[in-house]
């Protein structure tokens, strides 16, 4: 057993002693990719999704100075026909690419460091097959092979990492890629050396105009997971699971970690943040540290047109739409805004509707961190308004309607924002900012269909909150007692049957023209019922 070749299966016993979700089925994919021109395979997700405890379950699985058959008992895999056939059978080489990142004193060394340390690793399991002054790893495994017949299985874990903490050092990184492609750049020699491959990370490899840097892997990934897509985070079925077994409460954790998605599989849940709230008991960001905002930061305002209020809109509960394709799956060569939001979904910042071609912010948690890194950017105006969204959602729920267009009117004051809304479209969106205090309380519904007709904004109150539910009507140019006469004439009451208590009606007009201080000028008028059930 070593630290990469063979490294056992004890970290995958470490993981076992949590609340594991079994994931094993994926060692049934990478078995029916063995020795076949399937046998080179990339998954790429982000960080906190389980992608360093998949590839633990692939050593443990694999590796023949083991025996693992009890760790696998009982769990999906151990049903397969392939379990028998696999199970512990290979040599194992693991590359952790982060942690030898964090051991090298130089990171301009790291890739002749690699390829030292796992030759000598090598040459101590191999004397007989691997020479004295080896320091290729390709070199190595086929020394190896030649002699043994021993077929390796290669597991790499953040295999980008070289990528993102080198991130302008372009000549490292053709080195490293030129590591890679001596193992991986088929042929005879990989053919006779390799049985599979598996590397995961956050990015998708990276390309060189439209080619990628290794053509002979598989790629699965946030943007095109394929038939992986219930190996990247936890499905609603097992979160359900999970709260069932720890009594916690499954309708918090939906509003939290929830919002990823792919077309057969509607909710996928962030791993760590589900587990972590299980452990602490407490349902919060635990995506919020200065890391994650800062690096946020640094995304979204890059200087491309149409990105701020692509990202004032999400924020606003808004989809906006992208073209994934020109992504080169690095972090620094961004040619338009397609390239950053493409590699915030990477990142797990943004979930992506392939069918719609479309991106938002999935969850409170993430909507938190997107909340503090603007709060570090000069969008004055966005900045107001939430910074001001608690005390106006205060005083809708006061009734108190003079403090609500004032509130508007000030967070409107500032003079370059989205929030310069001039069609009620934009209205919505920037009132739906101003609330934003409101969605830790409220389900926020855009033209939720209801009774005879829509309702701008809907507020639903999640299960367990004790506030009124609202519906709001918005205008543009004409007047608020107009919005309130529209909620009561389009009778809006079939969104809320099977609510019982206070409801709010809101009506809220923007007028634009006059001068002075009737220009921008805000009116609200809040009435509130008293409703039953049904």
């Amino acid at each position: 057993m070593g630290t990469y070749l063979d490294p056992g299966n004890n970290s995958f016993k470490i993981i076992l002693n949590g609340n594991y979700v079994d994931k094993t089925g994926l060692l049934d994919y990478i078995n029916s990719t063995v020795d076949t021109p399937m046998k080179l395979t990339c998954f790429s997700r982000p960080r906190r999704f389980g992608k360093s405890f998949a590839a633990k379950m692939l050593c443990a699985y694999y590796d023949r100075s083991c025996d693992s058959r009890s760790l696998f008992a009982g769990l999906e895999i151990s049903g397969s026909p392939s379990f028998e056939r696999y199970l512990n059978k290979y040599d194992v080489i693991y590359l952790d690419i982060t942690r030898f990142i964090s051991l090298t004193s130089d990171i301009s060394n790291i890739v002749q460091e690699l390829q030292v340390a796992v030759t000598e690793e090598l040459r101590q399991a191999y004397p007989d097959c691997v020479r004295e002054n080896e320091r290729t790893i390709a070199n190595a495994l086929m020394g190896v092979t030649h002699r043994t017949s021993h077929k390796f299985i290669v597991i790499i874990d953040e295999w980008d990492a070289l990528f993102r903490e080198a991130k302008d050092d372009e000549a490292l990184q053709k080195e490293y890629v030129q590591l890679l492609r001596g193992l991986f750049k088929g042929g005879t020699a990989t053919d006779e050396t390799i049985a599979a491959a598996y590397m995961t990370g956050i990015l998708p490899i990276k390309k060189y105009g439209t080619e990628s840097a290794l053509t002979d892997f598989k790629e699965y990934s946030m943007v095109e997971p394929f038939t992986l897509s219930r190996y990247i985070g936890f499905t609603e079925q097992e979160v359900q699971a999970l709260c069932e077994e720890q009594h916690a409460d499954f309708v918090k954790m939906k509003q939290w970690y929830d919002g990823y998605s792919f077309s057969d599989i509607p909710s996928v849940y962030s791993p760590n943040s589900v587990i972590s709230a299980l452990h602490f008991r407490k349902f919060k960001s635990y995506w919020t540290s200065s890391e994650t905002y800062e690096s946020l930061k640094g995304y979204i305002t890059q200087n491309f047109d149409g990105l701020r209020d692509d990202i004032i809109l999400m924020l606003g509960g808004e989809r906006v739409s992208i073209d994934t394709g020109t992504f080169q799956n690095d972090v620094t060569s961004f040619n338009s805004r397609n390239d950053v939001l493409t590699l915030l979904i990477h990142l797990g910042y943004l979930a992506y509707d392939e069918e719609e071609s479309e991106v938002y912010i999935p969850n409170l948690e993430v909507a938190d961190a997107f909340r503090l890194a603007v709060k570090e950017t000069d969008w004055k105006a966005v900045n107001k308004a939430l910074a001001r969204s608690g005390q106006l959602l205060k005083a809708t729920i006061n009734g108190d309607s003079d403090a609500v267009a004032a509130a508007l009117e000030d967070i409107h004051s500032a003079e370059t924002s989205v929030l310069q809304y001039n069609d009620e479209n934009s209205l919505s969106c920037a009132v739906t900012i101003a609330y934003y205090t409101a969605r830790n309380y409220y389900m926020i519904v855009r033209e939720l269909p209801a009774g005879k007709g829509f309702a701008d904004l809907a507020f639903l109150p999640r299960p367990g909150v004790d506030k009124p539910a609202m519906m709001i009507e918005l205008k543009y140019n004409k007047d608020a007692d107009t919005a309130i006469r529209q909620i009561r004439e389009k009778r809006y009451d079939g969104v809320l049957k099977d609510y019982a208590g206070r409801l709010l009606l809101v009506g809220i007009n923007y007028d634009k023209g006059g001068k002075g201080e009737n220009a921008k000028r805000h009116t609200c008028m809040i009435e509130t019922w008293e409703k039953g059930c049904g």
